[in-house]
């Protein structure tokens, strides 16, 4: 299993509509193949800074699912919400 840390930066005065979005995002991910869960977080004192963790079955599905169509649709409409391109970052459990 691994885990996917997603970090965004929202514009001031969008966060609804970037909620609508990610919410949508994450509805569209609970049917990949491979997603295990995943939760959304915002930072305490910053409303506009978002943690996205998600877990993943493998390195295959993840990517499977960030190339896909599907993300690269909710995609679309979250993008413009941004501040700055987004971070991602993998992670896997110590051995």
């Amino acid at each position: 299993m691994i885990k996917i840390i997603i970090e965004r930066r929202i514009m001031p005065g969008l966060e609804e509509e970037y909620e609508a979005a990610a919410r949508e995002a994450m509805r569209e991910s609970l049917t990949a193949r491979g997603f295990i869960g995943g939760e959304s977080l915002v930072e305490m004192g910053h409303g506009d800074r978002r943690l996205m963790i998600t877990k993943w079955r493998d390195m295959r599905a993840w990517k499977e699912w960030y190339t896909s169509e599907q993300r690269s649709r909710v995609m679309q409409k979250l993008l413009p919400l941004l501040t700055e391109d987004e971070s991602i970052r993998i992670y896997e459990p110590t051995r």
